[in-house]
């Protein structure tokens, strides 16, 4: 019996790594800059703290989310999405008492039963920040400039920046009652999909990607034309300040995101490398979650950008990532007193810092000089017998060509 990786799952391969650690490298400069704080909370948590915060009668609870119980019956959940998690642990600890602005991000795997396709799995990675205690218009674009930065230090063009306001508790009741009669108006003309959405989340008709529903839905009101003042005014400081940091961006009124927390701002991010599946982040003002969730009542704002989604438009545009780099030195052994050498000598080096390598198949000498060619290996030291007996041996450069007789005492200061 073959053992295969699980159907939505992908193995994240050797030559593949260098490319995600280099993205996982930058997401760290980006938030540091700015005054994230990394956390790591578990890959599962209680069912009930997703229902409660993505909502009960979203997709992503009612078909996507792995449930299962454990031993002692309490239902469980695979994280679906990072912020829930980041809250729950933030009320946990206290975070929200020890600073009056809690900025927190994360990277780490979400899981969701979907349809695999490109750039969706089953298993996916996610990057994202979390900031706790303001209402400021100013943080909404903050965080909306995060994965911007990220994706400007890859190389990552074009891009689409989407906005949109889907109000709050006092002008989106209404607004809801005025959608929701003019959906059964067209009630018999909407995907099946769409139907099962007009009484539970009406506004996500809106956001249907079904060109049927799209056509019927064109004269439905939109919430940004029915906000209250206070989330006008704050949608207005918005679009200012990205005007102000040169941040190009289209509003949407169509925009309401998956996720039922969100208030006052959303916004999505897309490249158009990724075909229909376009959005590469997305994220939005959450200013009751907290709250709902247990704490004090505490606004908040947030991102969550997908990293396999990333991986394809860096592969399709040919932005410059950093590699893997290969050893400073591969140490070509041709006989046995040889290869003992080597061995040692390659663990005294790495404990001084240096990346070497040597050969343990006991292979010869122009097999070993293909592989330390296959490992990209920047200097090759070949030792035999009478390299040994007059400490010194050719250090080729591999990139360039050259060699020169080196001390085999003195290896340190050739490779440094």
């Amino acid at each position: 019996m073959k053992f295969r990786s699980i159907k939505g799952t992908k193995d994240i391969l050797p030559e593949e790594t260098g490319r995600w650690q280099h993205v996982e490298k930058v997401v760290r400069s980006v938030m540091g800059r700015s005054n994230y704080r990394e956390i790591r909370t578990p890959i599962f948590e209680e069912t009930a703290l997703f229902a409660r915060s993505i909502g009960e009668l979203t997709d992503i609870v009612t078909k996507e989310m792995y449930t299962f119980a454990d031993r002692s019956g309490d239902s469980l959940t695979l994280k679906p999405e990072g912020t829930a998690s980041v809250l729950r642990a933030a009320l946990q600890h206290n975070l929200t008492e020890q600073a009056p602005l809690l900025k927190l991000y994360y990277q780490g795997p979400m899981f969701r039963q979907e349809r695999p396709q490109a750039g969706r799995l089953r298993q996916f990675h996610q990057f994202g920040a979390e900031a706790l205690g303001s209402p400021s218009p100013q943080l909404d674009v903050e965080i909306i400039l995060l994965p911007l930065h990220v994706y400007r230090e890859l190389g990552v063009r074009p891009l689409t920046l989407v906005i949109n306001s889907v109000g709050c508790e006092k002008c989106r009741p209404a607004y809801r009652e005025q959608l929701i009669a003019m959906l059964m108006t067209v009630y018999d003309q909407l995907s099946p999909e769409s139907q099962a959405r007009v009484k539970q989340n009406p506004l996500r008709v809106l956001d249907s990607k079904d060109d049927q529903d799209r056509k019927v839905t064109q004269t439905a009101p939109l919430i940004k034309d029915h906000l209250c003042m206070e989330c006008k005014t704050h949608f207005d400081h918005v679009q200012s300040l990205l005007h102000a940091t040169g941040a190009p961006f289209t509003v949407d009124g169509r925009l309401v995101r998956g996720l039922d927390y969100y208030t006052k701002t959303a916004f999505e991010i897309t490249s158009s490398a990724l075909g229909s599946q376009d959005a590469l982040a997305g994220g939005g003002r959450y200013d009751l979650l907290v709250e709902e969730l247990g704490g004090k009542s505490t606004p908040g704002v947030g991102f969550a950008a997908g990293l396999e989604r990333l991986m394809i438009v860096l592969e399709k545009t040919g932005a410059p990532v950093d590699d893997q780099r290969g050893p400073d030195l591969f140490i070509a052994a041709v006989d046995e007193a040889s290869r003992r050498w080597a061995f040692t000598r390659t663990e005294e080096l790495r404990r001084k810092g240096f990346a070497v390598e040597t050969d343990f198949l006991q292979r010869s000498l122009k097999s070993q000089m293909r592989e330390a060619n296959r490992q990209r290996a920047r200097w090759v030291l070949v030792i035999g017998e009478k390299e040994l007996k007059a400490g010194t041996a050719q250090l080729k450069n591999m990139l360039g060509g050259e060699e020169r007789t080196v001390t085999l005492n003195d290896l340190e200061s050739a490779l440094a």
